[in-house]
C-alpha cells in the first residue's frame, strides 16, 4: 500500500497511542493493521456485535510479534460510559468507527441503532474530551444527504434523512459541532461513500453489496438487485478510507470541526457493478453464468450517490489512489479464496463434485501463519483443485 509508505513517515517516526473503536470490524481492523505496521500503539474497543475475532487473528498474522505487542484490546461497548472512559486513557488519537450500520437494520430495529449510534457516539465524545485527546475522527455517512437531489454531493448541502440510520449519523455531526462550540473540542467527521475491501463480511442479512454479491457468485447462487439496476453509488476502496482517517487524525486545527466526503468522485450503477464483478471473477477462474434477479426497490435507499471530494483534497490533502475497478481487483482474490475453499471442503465432505474445481491453485495457498494454521486445522492442505483424492483431515470431521 503506497499511501502509508509515502505519506505518513511522520507517523511512523513518532510512536503515539491510538484508540480504534469497532476494531474487530471491517474498517477498524484495516486501520489496526496499518497503524501497527507503522509501529504505533493501539487500544482497540469492540463488543463483537458486528465485528469478528477472526479479523483480529488475521491482523496478528500480518504483523511482527513486536508490532502485535503494541495492541491492547478491550472487549466493551460504547453504550457503556465506563468502557469508553477506560478505552480513552492515555490516548492521543481517536478513530471512532464503532456503529451499527445498514439502512435496513435501522428500519427493522431503530431503537438499537439509536442506542449504538447516538448514545454510544455521545459517550465517546465525552470520554475523549475528558481524557484530553489530541484528535477525534469519526465515521460519518453519505446517508446524511438524504433526499437532496443534486450531484455530486457537496458537504454543505443535505436533504431530509430517508432512514433511522441516516438520522443517527446526522445527529453525530450535530453533536460534534456542539462540542466544538461549547467545549472547544474539535473533531472531524468522514462521510463514507460505500466503502468496500478486505475483511468486509459477505454474510448476514445486512451484508454490503460487493462482498454479498461476490460470495453469491462464487457459490453459484442468485444475485438479487433491488430495483432496475440503474441505482448508482460512489464505491470507495477501503485503502482510500484509511488514507482519509490518517490525514484527518493528524490535520491542523484549521481543518477541524468539519465533515468531509470520503469517496472517489465517480459513480457506478448496480448493473455496471454486476458486470464488473463477473469479469473480475472470471479473471480469477470463477465463471458465473446466471443473470441477476431484479426485485422491488428497498425502502430508505437513496437513488443516486456521487461525492464531490474537493473539500477533502483541499483541506486534508486527500487523494484517493484506487478507483472501483482497481479496488475490486484487489479485494476479489481474498473473497474468492474464502468462498472457494469453503465450497471445496463441502464438496469433499459431501462427495459431490464442485463447480470451483478449476479455480487457480493460487487461491488455495496459505498467505500467512493465520491461514496456514486454519489450513492445517480444516484440511484445506489436503484438498486439490483437480477434483480428485479429497481426504479432509480428522480434525475437520465436525465441520
Amino acid at each position: 500500500m503506497t499511501m502509508v509508505k509515502s505519506g505518513f513517515d511522520d507517523i511512523a517516526g513518532s510512536q503515539k497511542r491510538w484508540l480504534i473503536t469497532g476494531v474487530a470490524g471491517f474498517i477498524g481492523s484495516n486501520l489496526l493493521e496499518h497503524l501497527l505496521k507503522l509501529n504505533q500503539k493501539i487500544t482497540g474497543l469492540d463488543n463483537f456485535a458486528t465485528g469478528h475475532q477472526h479479523n483480529l487473528y488475521e491482523v496478528q498474522s500480518l504483523v511482527t510479534r513486536e508490532q502485535w505487542a503494541n495492541f491492547t484490546f478491550i472487549e466493551g461497548d460504547i453504550c457503556n460510559p465506563e468502557d469508553c472512559a477506560k478505552a480513552c486513557e492515555g490516548v492521543d488519537y481517536v478513530l471512532h468507527q464503532a456503529a451499527l450500520g445498514s439502512v435496513p437494520r435501522s428500519i427493522n430495529d431503530p431503537v438499537t441503532t439509536n442506542a449504538a449510534n447516538i448514545t454510544g457516539f455521545l459517550n465517546m465524545l465525552v470520554a475523549a474530551r475528558d481524557a484530553g485527546v489530541k484528535s477525534f475522527t469519526y465515521a460519518a455517512s453519505s446517508s446524511t444527504y438524504g433526499d437532496h437531489p443534486a450531484l455530486p454531493k457537496v458537504e454543505e448541502n443535505i436533504g431530509k434523512p430517508l432512514s433511522p440510520y441516516a438520522v443517527t449519523k446526522y445527529v453525530n455531526e450535530l453533536y460534534a459541532d456542539v462540542f466544538a462550540r461549547t467545549y472547544g473540542f474539535k473533531t472531524i467527521g468522514l462521510r463514507y461513500f460505500n466503502v468496500f475491501g478486505k475483511r468486509q463480511d459477505p454474510n448476514g442479512a445486512y451484508a454490503a453489496v460487493i462482498p454479498k454479491w461476490t460470495a453469491a457468485m462464487v457459490r453459484g447462487e442468485d444475485v438479487f438487485i433491488n430495483g432496475d439496476g440503474e441505482t448508482s453509488r460512489d464505491f470507495c476502496f477501503v485503502e482510500n478510507a484509511l488514507q482519509a482517517n490518517l490525514l484527518a487524525a493528524t490535520a491542523d486545527d484549521s481543518a477541524k470541526n468539519e465533515v468531509y466526503n470520503v469517496a472517489v468522485g465517480d459513480r457506478s450503477t448496480l448493473n455496471d457493478l454486476f458486470a464488473a464483478l463477473k469479469i473480475t471473477l472470471a479473471e480469477n477462474g470463477v465463471v458465473y453464468e446466471k443473470e441477476p434477479v431484479y426485485r422491488d426497490f428497498r425502502p430508505g435507499d437513496v437513488r443516486h450517490s456521487q461525492a464531490d471530494i474537493g473539500k477533502a483534497a483541499c483541506k486534508l490533502g486527500y487523494a484517493p489512489e484506487y478507483r472501483i475497478g482497481e479496488g475490486i481487483a484487489r479485494a476479489m482474490l481474498g473473497i474468492c479464496r474464502i468462498e472457494c475453499k469453503t465450497a471445496l471442503i463441502f464438496s469433499a465432505l459431501s462427495g459431490h463434485s464442485s463447480h470451483y474445481a478449476c479455480t487457480p491453485l493460487e487461491l488455495f495457498k496459505p498467505r500467512n501463519n493465520y491461514e496456514l494454521e486454519i489450513s492445517a486445522r480444516s484440511g484445506w492442505s489436503s484438498l486439490c483443485c483437480c477434483n480428485a483424492g479429497y481426504s479432509p483431515s480428522p480434525e475437520f470431521a465436525g465441520f
